[in-house]
């Protein structure tokens, strides 16, 4: 009863017994209901819930991010491990100016980035070494499923890969490309130059294959 003083405060006796009121709780949302805002603040509270909900709904994405720079699943599991400790740990910085999915993406390139620091340094391109018309060759990925696009893209050698990714994907400029790598804007565009006359030479490839039969539609 001690519980209920400030109840009975002022309530005439009564020799039936009381009982407090039933405080709103509102009911558990399926994790595909919350809205980002609820994950963050969730986050941000301690919920341990909440987190394992932010993880499960990036977490394929995310993974898909990791396996184009990674040279294996397993490195790739590690950058993914690596970019969500490191999304826990800013959250609070996150100023919710863009969607959430960028954010973590952004971390996660930046993991793989370190990763690839880490495991295999970049090797330098001469800048004259591929033709400028390289550049200026025009070819489509966009009859082929997203298996094979990733198999062309990881058969790319590590420094090629990382500037196709980093410009073709993610948007960057070469001039940034050669911050974050550590070389210079022409070698990001010869680099991802031979990236691309690689990919368009396993293309041409895979087309004759096709036409000649040797893979099923």
């Amino acid at each position: 009863m001690n519980g209920l003083r400030g109840l009975l405060a002022g309530t005439p006796a009564s020799s039936e017994a009381i009982t407090p009121p039933t405080p709103a709780v509102r009911p558990l949302l399926p994790s595909s209901q919350l809205s980002e805002a609820e994950l963050i603040d969730g986050c941000l509270a301690g919920s341990r819930l909440m987190q394992k909900y932010l993880y499960e709904r990036f977490a394929g994405r995310m993974m898909a991010v990791c396996l184009r720079y990674a040279q294996t699943t397993f490195e790739a599991e590690d950058v993914l491990q690596e970019g969500f400790i490191t999304v826990f740990r800013n959250l609070s910085s996150f100023r919710r100016e863009c969607p959430l999915e960028f954010w973590i993406r952004r971390i996660m390139v930046n993991a793989a980035l370190r990763q690839h620091r880490r495991n295999a340094p970049l090797v330098a391109v001469s800048e004259g070494e591929y033709p400028e018309e390289l550049a200026g060759e025009e070819f489509t990925l966009s009859n082929y499923g997203f298996e094979d696009l990733m198999n062309m893209v990881q058969e790319l050698a590590p420094r090629y890969r990382m500037v196709f990714n980093l410009f073709a994907i993610e948007g960057y400029g070469h001039k940034e490309i050669g911050e974050m790598l550590g070389i210079s804007e022409g070698t990001s565009k010869s680099q991802y130059s031979r990236a691309r006359a690689i990919l368009k030479s396993k293309v041409e490839r895979l087309d004759a294959q096709s036409k000649h039969g040797y893979f099923r539609s």
